[in-house]
């Protein structure tokens, strides 16, 4: 999506030959098979560890954290290794996707007209936010310190990374759309209307 954006502000002419339908292939199938090849690693890693503190996780999301927390062996090692290599990645994903929006925000910025600034800004903006909200609280949730951790916050940080993301993305991008936009009006005035 970072990418989409920073050709369609910074190259506009550009922008059929750059994203066509093979770009796009390619950039999905790479995200597709990085997140497939790490989750695979991880699962098989996880499955790996013996577990000799019960096999009860503390929450209903059945994350990585939480079951190395259940491992009393020094093989979980590998698998803060595979959590390594997976930040690498997302840090890698996550310095693509700031380098593009520092280039946007600067051809945005030179945009004369107050009302191409704010399309842009209005386009770009969404996508940073949820990409901010994903990415910080999966960092918090897998790097905090032991000392912190209790059950409700593990929930609650989980749920900000892995339900709300998803779950917002469809909301903010086909608010753009005007016919959405005058439907959700409608529906808005006539539930109003019904309460008075």
């Amino acid at each position: 999506m970072a990418y989409d954006r920073y050709v369609a502000i910074c190259q506009p002419l550009h922008y059929g030959t750059l994203l066509g339908s093979r770009a796009c292939v390619h950039m999905a199938a790479a995200a597709w098979g990085s997140g497939f090849i790490i989750a695979l690693l991880h699962t098989a890693n996880t499955f790996s560890l013996p577990l000799c503190k019960g096999n009860a996780v503390d929450q209903f999301f059945c994350e990585i954290p939480q079951i190395l927390k259940l491992s009393c062996s020094h093989t979980y090692l590998r698998e803060v290794g595979l959590l390594v290599v997976s930040f690498s990645l997302g840090f890698g994903w996550f310095v693509f996707i700031v380098l593009s929006y520092v280039q946007i925000f600067r051809a945005v910025l030179r945009i004369p007209h107050e009302q191409g600034r704010h399309k842009s800004f209005s386009t770009c903006l969404p996508h940073l936010a949820v990409v901010s909200l994903f990415s910080s609280t999966a960092v918090f949730a897998n790097l905090k310190p032991p000392s912190i951790s209790s059950p409700s916050l593990d929930l609650v940080v989980t749920v900000l990374y892995s339900v709300v993301p998803p779950a917002v993305n469809p909301l903010i991008y086909s608010m753009r759309n005007q016919e959405l936009k005058d439907a959700l009006k409608k529906l808005i005035q006539s539930v109003v209307s019904q309460q008075q």
